[in-house]
């Protein structure tokens, strides 16, 4: 079972959390309403019995957002918990952060 407990250091769990600044979180979820307004378009113009064609205009321009924000997310944890880790020598997380890069692609 997955502990919850949402604390940094927990022995418990394998939950891992990140700090961000308020900044961060800010525009991370601005992003993400973006994306979430481009979708709900998307829910209109199907009830709208729109044009195949635009429909699929607007999933890509999706893809593309969600790939940017991944990449957003992707770079600071490269840039805060990936050199953290190394730093402490744990070298694992390369393979950790090499399979996300996997997975995102």
């Amino acid at each position: 079972m997955d502990c919850k407990c949402y604390e940094e250091k927990c022995e418990n769990c394998s939950y891992k959390k990140t700090p961000r600044s308020e900044e961060t979180v800010r525009l991370l979820k601005n992003r993400l309403n973006r994306i979430s307004g481009q979708i709900g378009g998307i829910i209109n113009m199907i009830d709208d019995g729109r044009y195949c064609g635009d429909i699929l205009t607007q999933v890509a321009a999706i893809e593309s957002a969600l790939e940017s924000f991944a990449y957003v997310v992707l770079k600071e944890h490269m840039e805060t918990c990936v050199v953290e880790k190394i730093k402490e020598g744990n070298t694992d997380v390369v393979s950790e952060t090499v399979e996300l890069m996997r997975k995102l692609k």
